[in-house]
């Protein structure tokens, strides 16, 4: 039997709505997700909202409203979107659940069992926008010469009484992990920079505060709440079920995969894994960073007047095209630069043009002329297996390999070819000339071609899940054929049946305002 996955995405921050950077991780996770199932593997996936902090505490103040109904209500907001998305998420978590503060409390407890939390006096640089504490030398001077963090945001000193864990007592221990486990944290730059930052020394790390209420108390300590950061790693726990052994700790723990941004990597390679060596518990697999989101080049800033709400992408785009958009345009792990222009042409020329033209002319043509049914009558000739073969190969072994790695773009570009080389098989054999001149030609044709579209859907609907069920369904294929294993069968062995046809990717026009 196939191992469990389990999957998480970084807890999102919901002091505003929702950005395409949030849809982008999500998606990306959802995609590795319904592979994994595909591929036969009992599935984790959790996603959810990181609820607790200062900057949460500061904007419901501002907004004259509780912390509590400012999480409320922007943790609809990205439950929402998720479900828009197509999100299969089996666990949506918020860290405002009651249970999350007493697994919380539990690994707090862990650590201090341990010897690795003591109290003392904090002074020094701290962010409310990051969440996070900065060392003098990491600090730059902004144009009005206000200190600004290493991601630019503003920087305030802090002095209040404060537990501090141990973190430089796990410096080697750290370097030794990364050391013996290459793929901990990827891709390779991230892991370089964690490296160069623990290699510079770790102090230790102020992980409560006096200043505000909202967060989870510190136990036998309740003038203080935990540091944020402490709260939020804690969830890919408390999902579990943790501090308690369940079945489903017991089975997915440790998670296979954080995938996270690549600006909250060190909390979650550096100070998360010092947390659970600390409290005993087994480290994660691997920690993934992704890039960030570039609208035309620039990031996305209100005062930019750029922000683009991912809402209104899916309205405009469809859902499955902003998703295949989001993963075939640019390298994951990397940045990547989107615009209205970049995604209508990537949804004409690869989604339109080639694999919802290939689908919709091949069966639109046996539902026409064959009465809704073909079979291959006569044995395949060499251009029949050449095709079968470059299909085959993308999909059970290049398209796989490169989603195990989260390569998506090299995983649809393998894809992408074997879609070309079927439009190419269709237009040398012509089936609507054979229509004329050779019937029983013609049948293998179409068998072939359509044993190729149940690949090819299978193979990419982690991707477009909405559009490739629905090809599958034209080609009246059973819910229990449409996973990896049935990339195996020939389905030219048997009659196969077309019902009801219908284009499944519209072409798209450039709105004018995006011109």
């Amino acid at each position: 039997m196939a191992e469990p996955f389990y999957l998480t995405t970084a807890i999102h921050y919901p002091n505003g709505k929702p950005h395409i950077g949030h849809a982008y991780e999500t998606i990306a996770a959802d995609v590795t997700a319904r592979f994994q199932r595909l591929r036969g593997r009992e599935v984790r996936f959790q996603t959810g909202t990181d609820e607790h902090g200062l900057k949460m505490a500061q904007k419901a103040r501002d907004l004259g409203i509780t912390p509590r109904e400012l999480a409320d209500e922007m943790s609809g907001h990205f439950k929402a979107l998720f479900d828009i998305l197509n999100i299969s998420y089996d666990r949506f978590f918020r860290t405002s659940e009651e249970a999350h503060h007493l697994a919380s409390q539990a690994l707090w407890q862990a650590m201090k069992d341990n010897g690795d939390l003591y109290l003392d006096r904090y002074e020094g640089w701290y962010s409310v926008r990051d969440e996070a504490y900065y060392d003098e030398s990491e600090l730059t001077d902004g144009d009005d010469g206000e200190k600004l963090s290493p991601q630019g945001t503003p920087v305030e000193w802090t002095v209040e009484e404060s537990w501090f864990f141990r973190l430089s007592a796990y410096q080697d221990r750290l370097l030794a992990h990364y050391c013996e486990n290459p793929d901990f944290i990827r891709p390779d730059g991230r892991r370089n920079e964690v490296v160069r930052f623990v290699e510079g020394g770790l102090r230790d790390l102020s992980v409560s505060r006096t200043t505000l209420d909202w967060g989870v108390r510190v136990p036998d300590s309740e003038s203080h709440v935990m540091y944020v950061w402490v709260d939020a790693l804690t969830n890919y726990l408390t999902g579990l079920g943790y501090p308690e052994k369940t079945e489903d700790f017991s089975k997915f723990w440790p998670a296979d995969v954080h995938l996270i941004g690549k600006d909250i990597v060190r909390f979650h390679a550096v100070y998360w894994p010092a947390f659970l060596m600390s409290a005993g518990i087994e480290l994660p697999e691997q920690i993934f960073g992704h890039g960030f989101l570039l609208n035309r080049g620039q990031k996305e800033s209100k005062s930019l007047g750029n922000v683009t709400d991912p809402v209104q992408l899916a309205e405009r785009y469809g859902v499955d095209v902003l998703r295949y958009f989001l993963l075939r345009e640019f390298t994951f792990g990397q940045d990547g630069s989107y615009s209205a222009e970049a995604i209508v042409n990537r949804a004409n020329s690869e989604l339109a043009n080639s694999f919802g033209n290939l689908a919709q002319r091949v069966m639109s043509f046996i539902a026409k002329n064959c009465d809704g049914v073909v079979a291959a009558t006569e044995p395949p000739q060499e251009a029949d297996e050449i095709v079968l073969c470059k299909v085959r190969k993308a999909c059970v072994e290049e398209l796989p390999a490169a989603f195990e790695k989260l390569a998506f773009t090299a995983g649809l570009e393998a894809w992408m070819q074997a879609v070309f080389a079927c439009n190419a098989y269709v237009d040398e054999q012509a089936p609507w000339a054979l229509r004329k001149t050779d019937p029983e030609r013609m049948k293998r044709v179409l068998a072939t071609l359509c044993s190729c579209i149940h690949d090819l859907a299978v193979a990419v609907s982690p991707v477009i899940p909405t559009a490739s069920a629905q090809i599958l369904d034209s080609l009246c294929i059973p819910a229990d054929e449409r996973d990896f294993g049935s990339l195996a069968e020939d389905l030219t062995a048997a009659a196969i049946r077309v019902n009801n046809p219908k284009p499944v990717f519209p072409r798209l026009e450039l709105a004018e305002e995006a011109t």
